[in-house]
């Protein structure tokens, strides 16, 4: 595998499992120093291991995305440890309250908003300065078909999603003549421990019926790898992407085709 995040140390929040774990051992694999940030430390510490294993170099720090003081220490301890800091990829998100929006409690709400949204304000907030003392560099935003579309009974997800992909746009604008290019992933279904979780509670289908009905969503006919979605986050964090900023790029299965 190439080099082409040598000297390089990118920052991953929600690395221990999924897209996360997935992007963080790819990137590690092509020579980054990688700053590895979720909740659980036992996880985290685990992951660390297993790239210092084959040879890569990684940091754990337990974070919790959604107070920014927490995420100000991540990015503090990123460049006491590492001097630098090169790239980010904000990946902390997941669905929390269902049901109509009439029928939404206004603490689910913003917990909603918290973890799919602030949270990625608040690591462009501090991110961004360390990126800028270290002459530049790229941020990936997760967002989801649900900041292009809409799923009934999803209410605060959609707008979260919606917003960080607004948020990722203005931070691109302000960003621009400073070297920092800011995008964001549209994925559609992928295979990780939370998609299979949502399958089980699916109500009214047994959790082998939800997930092939998640499947027949996808024009392609299945979810995504992990690593397919690794492999092109890499990309978009690396230089070979350096003319993409402000792009809210479908990873998707064909998903947005036809919604």
């Amino acid at each position: 595998m190439s080099a082409r995040f040598a000297e390089k140390v990118i920052l991953i929040t929600g690395a221990t499992t999924g897209v996360g774990r997935a992007t963080a051992e790819r990137i590690a694999g092509e020579g980054a120093t990688a700053v590895l940030a979720a909740r659980g430390r036992e996880a985290g510490d685990a992951l660390v291991a297993a790239i210092r294993t084959r040879g890569g170099e990684a940091a754990f720090v337990s974070t919790d995305v959604t107070v920014e003081a927490e995420v100000a220490e991540l990015v503090r301890q990123a460049l006491s440890r590492y001097g630098r800091l090169d790239g980010a990829f904000n990946n902390v998100g997941a669905p929390i309250a269902t049901g109509p929006v009439t029928e939404l409690d206004g603490e689910a709400w913003h917990a909603e908003l918290e973890l799919n949204l602030s949270s990625v304000f608040y690591g462009l907030k501090h991110e961004i300065p360390a990126l800028q003392a270290s002459g530049g560099g790229a941020i990936l935003n997760s967002a989801s078909v649900c900041g292009v579309a809409a799923y009934p009974n999803m209410a605060g997800y959609n707008a979260a999603k919606h917003g960080v992909i607004g948020l990722t746009r203005s931070a691109a604008l302000d960003m621009a003549a400073t070297g920092i290019r800011v995008n964001a992933l549209v994925i559609g279904g992928v295979d990780t421990p939370l998609s299979r979780s949502l399958a089980q509670a699916a109500p009214g289908l047994t959790t082998e019926e939800a997930w092939h009905a998640a499947e027949a969503m996808h024009p392609l006919g299945r979810m995504a790898r992990p690593d397919e979605i690794a492999a092109f986050a890499a990309f978009l964090l690396s230089d070979e992407a350096s003319f993409i900023t402000g792009a809210a790029l479908a990873i998707d299965g064909g998903m947005t085709v036809r919604l």
